[in-house]
């Protein structure tokens, strides 16, 4: 079963952000006094910058959410204009009819 773009996306979210998390428990708790000066700020560095990814993630999401959301807001104004367009036509060739009849 192939996921399509947005569920990927959604997924690699949130397993940044769980990773991230994981690194804010672990870092906070077990890690804390067992990490050295330079492990100490690489690691929470890391950390950072998987927050940031999930930002970013999240962010792109939210842009593809909106452009999916206008796309199909314009096809429904579209098809919407086209059917009063139909029916406009419609009922003027029945009324052209009724009046062509002696």
């Amino acid at each position: 079963m192939a996921l399509d773009a947005t569920a990927r996306r959604r997924w690699f979210g949130a397993v940044v952000l769980l990773a991230a998390l994981a690194m804010l428990i672990c870092g906070a708790t077990v890690l804390k006094e067992k990490l050295g000066y330079l492990t100490f700020i690489f690691y929470w560095m890391v950390c950072f910058a998987l927050t940031i990814l999930a930002i970013v993630v999240a962010l792109l999401d939210a842009r593809a959410l909106q452009r999916r959301t206008r796309e199909e807001q314009q096809d429904l104004f579209a098809i919407t204009l086209k059917q009063i367009e139909t029916e406009a036509r419609s009922r003027s060739n029945r009324r052209n009819r009724r009046q062509k009849r002696p």
